[in-house]
């Protein structure tokens, strides 16, 4: 999408997507089973963004450095100027975990440098971004060196993908999925916190979240009554307090920045 680049007003800070041109890309089929996208983001706005959480984790590359942005329990404000350009990668469900050899409850909340974490990776990748004096040429660049680094990674853990799915799909389906893996609660949040940095309870929210900002890009005309309980919430006053909580945004608020294109 092309991001609105209108002054915030009294809204509240921009979303991230709508913070400048934002786009997503599909992996190859050798990146696949680690990224869930590509992305680039060219910063068009000194207005305050949030980055509201998701459930992944991401590796980025702005200003000449690779980061480890870990997952987000709620919104993060970082400092952006117009003209960044910021390109990423998103792991796959637990291929955070098992590319950076660390439970991800290690970096929640934070950015930590690639070569903090894992510095033989950056320092293959590092250097050559680095050097790539084409801005159109550097996501290309990154996908190459990431498919060079993945023939040697294992794939992530398909539990990982188990519980992201059953957290994605609404009340209901933990209890099915504990069943499933024949494991209790506790065995089941000490999972949760290795492969996504913090427990199932607070993984639901944040995909509970992400349903209602879908339902929202859609364009859905229902009030905002039935969109909460679309997204999954108990009613509205719910979603507003959930929502609240987890960007500093009301739903209204969020809704109209979302359904603007």
């Amino acid at each position: 999408m092309t991001a609105s680049t209108e002054s915030r007003g009294d809204s509240g800070p921009l979303l991230a997507g709508k913070a400048g041109r934002y786009r997503e890309y599909a992996p190859s089929p050798a990146l696949a089973p680690h990224f869930t996208c590509l992305w680039s983001h060219e910063i068009k706005t000194a207005n305050p963004v949030a980055i509201v959480p998701d459930g992944y984790c991401d590796l980025l590359f702005a200003d000449g450095r690779l980061f480890v942005a870990g997952p987000d329990r709620t919104a993060a404000f970082p400092p952006m100027a117009p003209g960044m350009r910021i390109l990423g990668a998103r792991f796959a469900p637990g291929a955070g975990a098992a590319w950076l050899k660390l439970p991800l409850s290690d970096i929640t909340g934070l950015s930590v440098p690639l070569r903090e974490l894992a510095p033989a990776k950056a320092a293959l990748l590092e250097p050559r971004l680095a050097d790539c004096p084409d801005g159109a040429a550097a996501l290309p660049l990154f996908a190459a060196l990431l498919k060079d680094l993945a023939g040697s990674e294992d794939a992530p853990d398909p539990e990982a993908r188990l519980i992201f799915a059953a957290a994605d799909g609404g009340p209901g389906r933990i209890g099915g999925l504990q069943r499933g893996l024949g494991i209790g609660e506790r065995q089941l949040r000490r999972r949760a916190h290795h492969h996504f940095g913090y427990g199932i309870k607070t993984l639901e929210r944040i995909r509970r979240l992400q349903r209602f900002m879908a339902l929202c890009r859609a364009g859905e005309p229902s009030s905002l009554a039935a969109l909460a309980l679309e997204a999954g919430f108990s009613d509205q006053a719910h979603m507003t307090r959930e929502i609240g909580d987890l960007t500093t945004l009301t739903p209204s608020a969020m809704r109209a920045q979302l359904a603007a294109g």
